[in-house]
C-alpha cells in the first residue's frame, strides 16, 4: 500500500520580505525581527536572528571543515504579526484600494498604508 504524502493547505500571506514582524506565540514570543524569506508553500517565514537552530555539518570538499552551524528555522505565519511603521505596534492587516484602483496593505489600528 503506497504511503500518502500529507499536503499543506496554502493560505494567503500578507507578510513580505523585509517587513518588520513580532512573534506572538512560541519560545520567541515578544521578540521582533526582519523577514528574510517567505516560504509560501509551507505557510512560514524566516525571521532574522529568531528561532535559531544548530545544524551539524559533515566535512566535504566544497565546504571544507565541518562543525556546528547556527541558522534560522522557519516560523509559522500564524505566529507572527506585522509591525506598523506609524504606530509601532503589532497589528493585523487589511487590504484597501487607493484612488488609482491599486490594492495596498493598511494597518487595522491606525489605518496607515504599509506599502
Amino acid at each position: 500500500m503506497p504511503i500518502k504524502k500529507r499536503t499543506i493547505d496554502v493560505v494567503p500571506i500578507e507578510i513580505k520580505k523585509n517587513d518588520k514582524v513580532e512573534v506572538i506565540a512560541g519560545k520567541e514570543k515578544g521578540k521582533t525581527g526582519k523577514v528574510l524569506k517567505v516560504l509560501r508553500d509551507r505557510n512560514s517565514v524566516l525571521v532574522e536572528k529568531l528561532n535559531m537552530i544548530k545544524r551539524h555539518t559533515r566535512p566535504s570538499p566544497t565546504s571544507g571543515q565541518g562543525g556546528i552551524v547556527e541558522k534560522e528555522a522557519p516560523l509559522h505565519i500564524s505566529n507572527v504579526l506585522l509591525i506598523c511603521g506609524k504606530c509601532t505596534e503589532a497589528t493585523r492587516i487589511k487590504k484597501t484600494q487607493t484612488g488609482e484602483g491599486k490594492w495596498v496593505r493598511a494597518c487595522k489600528k491606525c489605518g496607515e498604508l504599509i506599502d
